[in-house]
């Protein structure tokens, strides 16, 4: 078993060969600091709508390197962040149109994909959500009506006999179809669009660390970018940059992929719709059946390391590793003697309200996107598409959305940060295990983790 090395995904496509770095001062009319989906999404939109603006893209690794080339290959439609958070301050109908826009968003994707010629194993299936606890019915049951309520569209229940004819798991009692959702490779679609970002005439810097972002500068090792307008995207690894270490908090999620399981097994679980799955446990599961035949499974593992660290490698503790393979031949018992090829992590930004947001200071020419809370493969596109409106000055049904201008106060210091992060965490995984042994209602356990969380 490979552990970390980034990821499996660029285990099968091989590491890019690295862009030049930055060698000097230089002056650029725009740029954006990150190199991976959000980034990457905003220079192509902002390009194709100014070709004659010159566009620097900055990154510390390679494009591609961090959450965008270890995710789990969920192009979803789900929103980034809490509906209710944004309906407090935008009303309902704002979040039925961000809802709208995110269902658009994933057919965007799949058609600049086309268009451009970026092959990433995509298919556009949808996801399931399952639950295989009594105490997990009225939760997906409830999640399913909130996802109606917040404009949800083209959703279908799933009793156990017809969740079986989808997908054979061990244990379902029920679940949800959501058809807008593809999956992909994320590593084949990062490294496509950053193609496709230079071809347009983009400047691509890689192996550049951005130490500070000030108004008309950014600060690096190896001299200045000045620009009169800068996009922050650095998700993350943004607590990295000066001044910023509180302001998103650096979640970590990690992965397990089998070996490709033999034609034998694929026949007694079906899943030929190659449908994206997740449950309805709070500790958070989701999965794929890639198009090489296997199963990858991830989690939040070791959530947070103290004082916004990451693990830039990828590195999984052997725990987390066993933590996912108990999830995995819990779902699937048949992959009991399947061996595992590669388990790795990544790193989430996550707000302190659990809601990304999108702003634009047309007084500094600084804006920035991010906070996905992991729902960021989809989110990025329609963040890019909507900053550079901003940035161009433009009023938009997108700039109307309600995550732009969203504002959430900053996290705690430390060790209140690691003490909150890791009880939660504790909390949950408690109640996992409170339900998972017959308990028939949600463990009171979880609902003081939803108070630690603030969500």
């Amino acid at each position: 078993m490979l552990n970390g090395n980034v990821s499996f995904w660029y285990r099968q496509t091989g590491f890019p060969e690295r862009r030049p770095p930055l060698d000097g001062d230089l002056a650029t009319d725009v740029c954006v600091v990150g190199g991976g989906f959000t980034g990457l999404w905003t220079a192509y939109y902002l390009k194709q709508a100014a070709p004659d603006l010159d566009i620097t893209v900055v990154e510390r690794e390679f494009a591609g390197f961090g959450a965008s080339g270890r995710n789990a290959g969920w192009l979803s439609c789900k929103i980034a962040g809490s509906a209710g958070t944004y309906a407090r301050k935008r009303g309902r109908e704002a979040v039925i149109n961000l809802q709208r826009e995110m269902i658009h968003t994933v057919d965007e994707v799949i058609s600049v994909a086309r268009t451009e010629g970026i092959e990433a194993d995509i298919v556009k299936s949808g996801y399931l959500t399952i639950a295989h606890g009594a105490a997990q019915l009225p939760r997906l049951r409830a999640a399913y009506d909130q996802l109606s309520h917040w404009g949800g569209q083209d959703l279908e229940w799933l009793s156990a006999p017809r969740l079986a004819e989808r997908l054979r798991l061990d244990g379902a009692l029920a679940g949800y179809h959501n058809p807008h959702c593809a999956r992909v490779h994320p590593a084949k679609l990062v490294r496509g669009l950053a193609a496709a970002v230079e071809a347009r005439g983009v400047r691509i810097l890689e192996s550049t660390p951005v130490t500070a972002i000030a108004p008309g500068r950014v600060s690096t090792p190896f001299g200045t970018i000045r620009a009169g307008r800068i996009v922050r995207a650095t998700e993350g690894f943004t607590s990295g940059i000066e001044g910023e270490r509180r302001t998103w908090l650096p979640m970590n999620s990690s992965m397990i992929v089998t070996e490709p399981l033999p034609g034998e097994l694929w026949k007694r679980l079906g899943w030929e719709g190659q449908e994206l799955l997740s449950d309805a446990t709070h500790a958070y599961t989701y999965g794929q059946r890639t198009a090489d035949g296997r199963i990858a499974i991830g989690g939040r593992g070791v959530p947070y390391k103290f004082g916004s660290r990451t693990d830039r490698a990828g590195q999984t503790s052997a725990e987390t590793v066993r933590a996912l393979r108990r999830i995995l031949t819990g779902l699937f018992p048949d992959t009991a003697e399947a061996a595992i090829d590669h388990t790795w992590s990544g790193v989430l930004a996550v707000p302190r309200d659990w809601c990304a947001s999108i702003g634009y200071d047309p007084a500094t020419g600084v804006g920035f996107a991010g906070g996905y809370v992991g729902h960021g493969v989809a989110a990025t596109n329609l963040a890019g598409r909507t900053l550079r409106d901003l940035l161009l000055g433009h009023s938009t049904e997108l700039t109307a959305l309600p995550w732009v201008g969203h504002r959430t106060r900053r996290w705690e210091p430390e060790p209140f940060r690691w003490m909150g992060v890791h009880g939660m965490y504790a909390a949950y995984r408690a109640a996992d295990r409170s339900e998972s042994s017959g308990r028939t209602t949600t463990s009171p356990i979880a609902r003081l983790a939803d108070r630690i969380s603030g969500r």
